[in-house]
């Protein structure tokens, strides 16, 4: 395999199990005519049937897009029918979203274009799958300020649908935030490639920057405070705690330093559901201390992971509803 970069930004590397298939063709060492003979190249040697793997890695040195190629020499020659395209694109951008999915619509819509107009995938997708109705399901990722001096204010857009946690927060010079997107439905539904924007601007403190703490909206003060009532005998005091949201710090916002961040937020809602074919055990008579062991199946005929545990019942209530079940939905 012969990779081609100019740029020096895409590397290629060998499994284990790759490294098992490289050979180097023995020289002798006693022949003279083959001392001033440089070695054979390692090369890899597949047999009828089998395969291997490589991982190609990108680490860019410049925030363009880069391109690269990997030829297969078959011998010496290259092989004009396996010719593997490399395509990346290196950023440098103030803020970046950490922990995202590749989007695979995305990727089959760029592999449609024609060769020469391949662009590099974005990491922008949030895939929170399977969800039964009624349940929290929660993904985490983070928000990174890449610069050195500039302060950073983030807030996600309202969406009845979906919660972020933090929604809105201050990110210090090289500071990272991390965000919880929360999706709760109580009736059956499909998302979808479903977008959100988060906007991002650079602000000013009104104060010195080192006597401002970090903010977000998740902050909150605890504080316990005097609650008089009154009774037919006398008033008395007492105490009571008291949540209070801690307010955002006094800023100003830098002009024409507004930018917005895309995700796509993919989930399928579904009631969970189970069948039991077998609704009686019966085991054959057993002697004591002696183990007997039979088996039924449990199926999930629905679209989403089905979350069960058996609970014994007690006796009064096993001759009410001798063959009850607690499911956990």
């Amino acid at each position: 395999l012969h990779l081609e970069d100019e740029h020096g930004a895409f590397f290629l590397k060998g499994r284990a199990s790759t490294l098992e298939r490289f050979y180097i063709e023995d020289v002798e060492e006693d022949s003279v005519e083959n001392e001033s003979k440089p070695p054979e190249k390692p090369f890899l040697l597949l047999r009828n049937g089998q395969s291997t793997k490589f991982n190609v890695i990108f680490k860019p040195t410049l925030a363009q897009r880069l391109e690269g190629k990997i030829h297969v020499l078959e011998g010496d020659i290259c092989s004009k029918k396996s010719l593997i395209e490399l395509v990346g694109e290196g950023h440098k951008d103030e803020f970046t979203l950490d922990g995202l999915e590749e989007d695979t619509q995305e990727r089959n819509a760029k592999s449609s274009l024609r060769k020469d107009v391949i662009d590099a995938v974005r990491v922008n997708h949030i895939q929170l799958g399977d969800c039964p109705v009624g349940k929290l399901c929660r993904r985490t990722f983070s928000i990174t300020n890449h610069t050195h001096t500039n302060i950073l204010r983030f807030e996600w857009e309202a969406d009845a649908s979906f919660h972020f946690s933090p929604k809105v927060g201050h990110l210090h010079p090289g500071c990272a935030k991390d965000i919880t997107v929360t999706l709760k439905s109580d009736v059956p539904v499909t998302f979808r490639r479903h977008l959100v924007k988060c906007k991002v601007t650079k602000i000013n403190f009104e104060l010195p920057r080192k006597k401002v703490l970090d903010w977000d909206d998740r902050m909150c003060t605890v504080t316990w405070e005097d609650s008089t009532s009154n009774d037919s005998a006398a008033s008395c005091s007492e105490k009571e705690n008291v949540v209070k949201a801690v307010p955002e710090p006094p800023h100003t916002v830098v002009e024409e330093s507004s930018q917005e961040a895309e995700v796509y937020l993919s989930a399928l809602v579904a009631d969970t559901q189970y069948k039991v074919n077998t609704m009686v055990v019966q085991l054959k008579d057993t002697l004591p201390f002696q183990t007997r062991t039979t088996t039924f199946s449990l199926q999930n005929p629905g679209k989403v992971a089905l979350e069960y545990s058996w609970v014994e019942v007690a006796d009064s209530e096993a001759v009410k509803n001798p063959h009850s079940t607690t499911v956990m939905r």
